[in-house]
């Protein structure tokens, strides 16, 4: 297995996450979060109560 690294600096809504790929940032809270992830793809949640929740990728800014 090879090796990997993540880290995740909250900053109130936004957060910083460093990883083995590069950085990526999100932005909400529990309920509501969007992602640009290091490799560029971009994500939005939902999450509801009972443990159900909706996640949307947009795409990405690489081809």
């Amino acid at each position: 297995m090879g090796w990997s690294y993540r880290k995740s600096i909250k900053m109130g809504p936004f957060r910083l996450n460093l990883s083995r790929r590069g950085v990526g940032h999100s932005v909400g809270g529990r309920g509501f979060r969007v992602t640009k992830t290091a490799d560029g793809r971009r994500t939005v949640t939902v999450n509801l109560p009972g443990g159900f929740h909706w996640r949307k990728t947009l795409g990405s800014s690489r081809s």
